[in-house]
């Protein structure tokens, strides 16, 4: 797709929410109805909202699906609930079940990423029953060695993360997110008080300990997950922003060592943890690509 040609349609926060659908309790973004469909997935601590810069665009070329996960976003943030990335899966299959969904094309960020590598461990074991035909990640850990987690992180992980969580203040988490973002292409501060509005919602700073157990499951089910992504057979892309502290230039590098194979790997300078977010249009004509191509 010719990058002039793309016409931006940026939706606020209300309008998002408005403009979404529930599952039991899960709050979920549809275009359009289709059997085949472009899969969103947002990573933590943030929620589908993140796709909104590229939703417009995405949706004029294909059926698309965004939701946020059990304990993220608008949907349902149960205390007593077991947050691993098993569940989540679970709860996606279900949703893709209830949708009548056969096909998928993942896009993938963050903790998405590992929800992707679930997916196609599962395939490996025959057990979706819906095809996955594409997938793209943008940047995401996806090898504990090379996961370097911020201060906040690091301090929910922590055997004091209950108590961390629960007294959070808005300008500490803001001050968090604010350091995987590039240095040039930092949110506004209205941006900023989306995030902060979307990860409080149903008083969401009550569970974030639980949420980020991720980080110890990627250690436990290394083999697992590392497995599958090796195993990849579909067309593939990775779209990471080099100035990522998290998951940046040295997660690719990890990358090319262990998936010689998976060698479309595009790497944008000055771009931090979000590159949709920070930079959508230039993602946006490196998805289209991507896709014209397979």
């Amino acid at each position: 797709m010719n990058a002039k040609i793309l016409t931006f349609f940026t939706m606020k926060l209300n309008d998002w929410k408005q403009r979404g659908d529930y599952f039991d309790g899960i709050f979920y973004q549809l275009s359009r109805k289709s059997d085949e469909i472009l899969l969103c997935l947002h990573g933590f601590p943030t929620s589908s909202f993140d796709y909104h810069k590229v939703w417009s665009e995405l949706t004029a070329e294909y059926a698309c699906l965004s939701f946020d996960m059990i304990g993220y976003g608008f949907s349902k943030k149960p205390l007593n609930y077991d947050y691993t990335t098993f569940n989540q899966v679970d709860e996606l299959q279900k949703l893709l079940a209830y949708l009548q969904i056969k096909r998928i094309h993942i896009l993938s960020h963050d903790y998405g990423n590992t929800i992707t590598q679930e997916l196609l461990a599962r395939r490996e074991e025959n057990r979706p029953d819906f095809e996955i035909a594409s997938i793209c990640m943008l940047n995401g850990a996806l090898f504990p060695e090379t996961h370097r987690p911020i201060l906040v992180q690091k301090l929910l992980i922590s055997p004091f993360g209950f108590l961390f969580a629960k007294l959070m203040t808005d300008n500490r988490f803001k001050q968090g997110l604010s350091k995987v973002f590039g240095e040039n292409t930092q949110p506004t501060d209205e941006e900023f008080a989306d995030f902060i509005t979307v990860f409080n919602h149903h008083n969401g700073k009550k569970i974030a300990h639980k949420l980020i157990r991720y980080m110890t499951e990627r250690t436990t089910f290394r083999e697992r997950w590392v497995s599958a992504l090796q195993k990849i057979d579909v067309p593939f892309r990775m779209i990471n922003g080099s100035a990522d502290r998290v998951s940046g230039k040295h997660l690719v590098n990890r990358f090319r060592e262990i998936c010689p194979q998976l060698n479309d790997i595009i790497e944008l300078t000055d771009v931090g943890h979000f590159p949709h977010f920070e930079v959508s249009q230039k993602v946006l004509e490196l998805y289209f690509e991507f896709r014209e191509k397979n």
